[in-house]
């Protein structure tokens, strides 16, 4: 069976979705909304559900599901960010405190916008597996650049991006603040790719001047 035919694995996704919540427990007090174990509660709650419509064949469930997880987490994210931006400024917290908290919302934010880019490029995960189409619909992977005739030739004749695909997309649109090697094609990603450069851009810009702050 050839690597485009085969449903792609969603354990990487129900790690990261993990990972997120296990994050925003590790978050300072005064950077949470509402009882810190809140929203990773409600971020299991939802995903048992999800997985369980994914296993019996309820895919526009596990769609909507996975939207409304994605909606969660974004918003504990952005409002996190916003605190910070609000706490930061009449703070003196340690410097490794500090450094830990941001570096934390940065990775929160590489792993949210990898599970947005996942879900919603191409109609989602199932579609992409029903229609059995090479490459993306929203970015141009360095797979997709290959000529027709050469693709065969670096294995990549029947290939989709999968989870860590759209996780290098994320992490690098965060490091770098723009695509790197995957150029945007849909308006719904390059308004989420904004997004997540704002978010980034936001968290360096804060933590670098309380950095000249406390020198």
């Amino acid at each position: 069976m050839s690597q485009i035919d085969q449903p792609e694995p969603r354990w990487q996704v129900i790690l990261a979705l993990l990972a997120v919540a296990g994050i925003y427990m590790a978050l300072p007090r005064e950077l949470v909304v509402g009882p810190t174990w809140l929203l990773p509660l409600m971020v299991v709650v939802l995903l048992i559900p999800t997985v369980f419509a994914h296993r019996t064949g309820r895919h526009s469930l596990n769609h909507v599901l996975g939207i409304v997880i994605g909606a969660l987490i974004t918003v504990g994210l952005i409002a996190s960010v916003v605190l910070l931006v609000i706490t930061i400024p009449g703070r003196k917290e340690p410097p490794l405190a500090l450094l830990r908290a941001g570096g934390s919302l940065w990775l929160t934010n590489v792993l949210v916008f990898a599970l947005w880019y996942w879900r919603l490029d191409g109609g989602g995960p199932r579609a992409r597996e029903t229609k059995h189409e090479f490459g993306s619909r929203s970015f141009v992977f360095p797979q997709m650049q290959i000529e027709k005739m050469e693709r065969k030739t670096f294995g990549v004749d029947r290939w989709r991006p999968g989870f860590v695909d759209y996780l290098f997309v994320a992490f690098t649109t965060s490091s770098t603040f723009g695509p790197t090697d995957a150029p945007i094609l849909t308006h719904w990603a390059k308004l989420f790719t904004m997004i997540q450069i704002l978010i980034s851009l936001t968290i360096m810009v804060l933590l670098i001047s309380r950095a000249v702050g406390v020198l």
